[in-house]
């Protein structure tokens, strides 16, 4: 019995010495180990100064985000700026004990081995935050035996070399969430467009959720995988007492709604954000990218909207005019419901949603009204009102694939524009660019044809060879002949040119005024007759025209060259503030990731230190005449605003190819343009003031909406005076009998004598009319 005892107390201790040798065999392993890998692993230069790749963000005036640039959706934020809630989240789902273990949770690897074995399978985790960073950071996501080693040696690295506050705040930057989002802050944006701050528990709690399985629990594609995570995170917060019993079941009854994938800004700005990022790429080349670079331009909030609505608007409304031209293809709708279902959805993949015109299948039809399914499995409805576009005709029958939009809370028939537009606007006191819209839809279209459509302006262009005229001793009042003229080619075999009016009449001698209010081009071409075409190709390019894009004919007067709208309203913007020549900027200042500025814009200032280009006076009379224009001209229908202190100049090229409106008040210089990408006319009747002029009314509506009225001081050297018989058009039909009117001091009637004459020069031409 004795001997049997012993032989057991032997056997134990046998066992307790090959366990002592085996455990210390195994330290010795993992202390050998541990040295050698140790001095391998990663420099914590990128933890201890931290540095990730950071976007190129876009922002408006007021610090609006309007575009993002950059292969990761990352934003930045301080450990002190994590919202309390969104804190205790994070770690009830990921570590509970995360400020009182070290880098490893021994207790959480024994509790997650212990689950594990009873589980029968591996299905509890116990990565603590520190080594998640560690991975996410410097390590591969291959599940061996060393990388598992080496993790935990690097925890322990990051742990002695930042405190716990700093650790989380790297993780809350670094974890990818998924859809390209790094961190928690860009997750907000991306999944609920919102910042960390305006987040609700439920929504805290989905993001909290996703480090374990960014695809398998993201809200946007599995909603359900999302509820269950974010209930057990809840439950977790609730468990650890981070969350009363009310707060937990609020939030498990809250509905998680995720906005749509894609880009979320407040104010649509992206030909403008586009137009910044290429001035970034070509001052810092790649690093723009990921240097955490941040621009501010000069757009203002509401005038963008603005801008953006006015010019949407605009081209719908043209298209409208035109008619409908039918669907975009169509398909069989065979078998049950479900199976055209089926067919409706695969047949919409491929036709993505344009500015708020949405893809759909007619599903049935009857010539009062239509039923059509939408790409996200919507049911709508198209009433009678709805699909007058269409005519009985023309209306879509079932398999058609259309579009529809939003009216007034009614759905209606549409169709894809294929006109482009573009609106502009600039403060012309220092050129700061305060709207920019390129077009109707920048995913469709990314050509800015605000800044890189060079096109005719018509007789938008009229105005700087008139004020050309203005320094020869012209005034507004100087009798002009509206009366057949043929220019003869100033070579053998060059064409001569017969310049005619928009309504193809004459009216006899009339004033300068009225020639360009009510824009006839034949007095526009006598006076650039008179006073030489070198002389006003020469001075139009005080407005910034480069000369090379002026042609050296008569035919110029009439808008023959090629500007972009942007161009143009620098040129107005002469006028609008006096005289003085700004340059349009975009970009504000530019800081870094430390919030550092690194560039501010430093415009001339009308009236300061930007360069005058013509006299106060000539600037002063111009922007007189354009006030007519506008009040009683072509462009009369500004009148709607219930302003007197607009001023402008319509604008149409031949055959209606391109129609322009460019306008201004004290305060803002705007131009719209809407046209073809391929020119081509816009149709008979589409005149600079029915195509373009309600897109720069609907803008300036809301752009000057808290603006006061401001009238323009007549400078030294005017004076107004009676005309004098020797300026009086004769009294007839729509010829203007103005009394009086404004003159240079040197040129009214009781010192000039008689008005300059308009004497015919031959230069060479081509054939070119405009309104």
């Amino acid at each position: 019995m004795l001997s049997a005892v012993l032989a057991v107390v032997r056997f134990v201790l046998y066992l307790l010495t090959v366990c002592v040798f085996t455990a210390a065999a195994l330290l010795l392993v993992v202390a050998l180990a541990a040295t050698l890998l140790y001095p391998e692993l990663p420099q914590l230069d990128s933890v201890t100064y931290y540095h990730p790749a950071v976007p190129l963000r876009v922002y408006t005036a007021d610090a609006t985000l309007i575009g993002e640039f950059g292969a990761e959706h990352r934003a930045l934020v301080r450990i002190q700026d994590i919202p309390r809630q969104l804190k205790l989240a994070i770690l009830a789902a990921e570590d509970s004990r995360f400020y009182e273990h070290g880098a490893i949770d021994l207790r959480g690897v024994l509790r997650s081995a212990y689950i594990d074995t009873v589980g029968g399978a591996a299905r509890q985790g116990a990565s603590t935050i520190t080594m998640q960073l560690a991975r996410n950071l410097f390590l591969s996501h291959e599940k061996t035996l060393v990388r598992k080693f080496a993790e935990a040696l690097l925890a322990y690295k990051i742990e002695n070399s930042l405190s716990k506050d700093g650790i989380l705040e790297r993780y809350v930057n670094q974890i990818y969430l998924g859809n390209r989002a790094y961190g928690f802050a860009a997750a907000a944006e991306v999944y609920f467009n919102k910042p960390l701050a305006e987040l609700t528990l439920a929504q805290e709690a989905t993001l909290a959720g996703l480090p374990r399985g960014p695809s398998r629990y993201n809200p946007r594609t599995h909603p359900k995988a999302a509820a269950q995570r974010r209930a057990y995170v809840l439950g977790r917060m609730r468990e650890l007492g981070y969350v009363d019993a009310a707060q937990y079941a609020a939030a498990l009854r809250e509905s998680v709604v995720t906005v749509s994938a894609g880009p979320h800004y407040a104010v649509d700005a992206e030909y403008a954000a586009e137009e910044a990022r290429r001035m970034m790429f070509a001052q810092y080349g790649e690093g723009a990218y990921a240097d955490g670079y941040s621009v501010y331009t000069t757009l203002r909030d509401a005038d963008q909207a603005a801008a953006d609505a006015a010019v949407r608007g605009g081209v719908l409304a043209y298209d409208r005019r035109h008619g409908y031209r039918g669907g975009e293809g169509g398909i069989a709708l065979n078998g049950d419901k479900s199976e055209v279902l089926r067919a409706a959805m695969n047949a919409l993949r491929g036709l993505p949603d344009v500015n708020a015109l949405e893809a759909a299948v007619v599903l049935r039809a009857d010539g009062a009204s239509l039923e059509a399914v939408l790409r996200d499995g919507r049911i709508v409805h198209v009433r009678q009102e709805g699909l007058k576009f269409a005519g009985k005709t023309a209306a879509p029958k079932p398999g058609t694939l259309i579009r529809v939009q939003r009216d007034g809370g009614q759905w209606v028939l549409a169709q894809l524009p294929q006109a482009q537009a573009a609106l502009v606007a600039l403060d012309p006191g220092d050129g700061a660019v305060l709207a920019l819209c390129g077009g109707f839809d920048f995913d469709s279209d990314q050509f800015d044809h605000a800044t890189q459509a060079y096109r005719q302006p018509g007789s938008s262009f009229k105005p700087f060879v008139y004020s050309a005229a203005l320094e020869k001793g012209y005034s507004p009042s100087t009798l002009v002949q509206d009366a057949p003229l043929v220019i003869p080619a100033s070579y053998p075999g060059g064409p001569s040119w017969a310049p005619h009016n928009y309504e193809d009449d004459f009216l006899g001698e009339i004033t300068l005024r009225q020639a360009l209010s009510e824009s006839r081009n034949v007095p526009a071409a006598r006076v650039l007759q008179a006073i030489g075409v070198p002389y006003a190709r020469d001075y139009v390019t005080r407005f910034g025209f480069p000369a090379s894009q002026i042609p050296p004919y008569p035919t110029m007067v009439l808008g023959v060259g090629s500007f972009t709208p942007l161009q143009m309203a620098a040129a107005y913007a002469v006028f609008a503030n006096g005289g003085f020549r700004v340059q349009p900027y975009l970009i504000e200042r530019v800081s870094g990731p430390d919030g550092k500025t690194l560039y501010a814009a430093d415009p001339r200032h009308a009236g300061q230190d930007a360069p005058r280009t013509i006299d106060p006076r000539n600037a002063f009379l111009m922007t007189n005449l354009l006030e007519d224009v506008a009040r009683r001209g072509t462009a009369a229908a500004a009148r709607s605003l219930g302003r007197k202190d607009l001023a402008g100049k319509t604008g149409t090229t031949e055959d209606f190819v391109d129609a322009w409106f460019d306008g201004f008040n004290p305060d803002q210089v705007a131009v719209s343009w809407i046209g073809f990408d391929q020119p081509h006319s816009l149709g008979r009747g589409e005149t600079g003031a029915h195509a373009a002029l309600p897109m720069w009314e609907d803008y300036m509506r809301v752009a000057l909406r808290n603006a006061p009225e401001q009238g323009y001081s007549m400078p030294a050297g005017v004076v107004e005076a009676s005309i004098g018989a020797q300026y009086a058009p004769p009294a007839k039909p729509r010829v203007w009998p103005d009394a009086t009117d404004y003159f240079y001091v040197e040129n009214a009637p009781s010192t000039a004598g008689e008005s300059p004459g308009v004497e015919d020069e031959a230069m060479p031409a081509s054939g070119a009319s405009s309104h």
